[in-house]
């Protein structure tokens, strides 16, 4: 991100819900699949809020033609009425406040990072280049349980961690490993010994793309590696995927945290 008085930074995402004080897809997730019958009751449970960042049409009129600056005037305009739950994201065009924000928003209150846009754009349906998503990104410990390709030459890296129950659980996949990458890895693991608890194949629906199952090499957990990813969460589980970083021999799976929530295997 530059400097730029026509960069226009904003929170995202549209609609959250907070819980103990933090944004949580996952609270939002369960509001979702929720029955009708109980939808009243999670409502009240788990009280959601509609932030806004832009607006696209107002009484009757269409101002994707017009620009985001103002967009956004007409948004605040209309928002002047609002009462919670409908708020406004807050906007900068200060490069230093929205420096602010990324740094220490993600740990304050679970925020995954900052939409920027340019401030004479105008809107374009199912076009993103006028504006980007800048995702925080932090770093964390994982345990390798298995691998796409074969144990001597792994591609993509499927990783755990245990759960309070002491069941390793998958937490995320890796984009495809560099050939050194795979190099370092492939001198370290250890086909995995009967009872792991993975299935045979695992599909990757959970990080973005949803292509069939593929066959999955379990490998014994006891490689504990470095990983960077962003901070979407679901149950535990990253909702993207991570980039591994480097093996960590100084760590073993039970110097890391335990997993909350509930995840699954494939």
């Amino acid at each position: 991100m530059t400097r730029n008085r026509h960069d226009i930074s904003d929170r995202f995402p549209d609609i959250v819900t907070a819980a103990v004080g933090r944004l949580s897809f996952d609270a939002l997730q369960q509001r979702l699949v929720t029955s009708p019958a109980k939808a009243r009751g999670k409502a009240a449970e788990l009280p959601a809020s509609f932030a806004a960042f832009d607006l696209l049409a107002a009484g009757g009129i269409d101002l994707r033609t017009q620009r985001w600056t103002v967009r956004r005037q007409r948004l605040e305009q209309l928002a002047q009425r609002w009462a919670p739950p409908l708020q406004l994201t807050p906007v900068t065009a200060d490069l230093d406040e929205a420096t602010e924000w990324f740094e220490g928003l993600p740990a304050a209150m679970g925020v995954e990072g900052l939409v920027v846009k340019g401030a004479g754009t105008r809107y374009t349906p199912g076009r993103r280049d006028a504006w980007g998503k800048v995702k925080h990104r932090q770093t964390r410990e994982v345990i390798v349980g298995g691998v796409l390709g074969s144990i001597t030459h792994p591609e993509v890296v499927i990783v755990g961690l245990y759960n309070a129950e002491a069941e390793l659980v998958v937490v995320g996949r890796t984009v495809p490993l560099k050939p050194e990458q795979s190099a370092q890895l492939a001198a370290v693991l250890a086909p995995a010994r009967p009872g792991h608890p993975w299935p045979d194949q695992i599909t990757s629906y959970r990080w973005g793309r949803p292509d069939s199952k593929k066959p999955l090499t379990k490998v014994e957990p006891t490689v504990v590696a470095e990983v960077t990813a962003d901070a979407a969460t679901q149950a535990g589980q990253a909702c993207h995927r991570m980039r591994y970083v480097r093996l960590r021999p100084d760590l073993r799976p039970d110097d890391l945290p335990t997993v909350a929530g509930e995840v699954g295997g494939g």
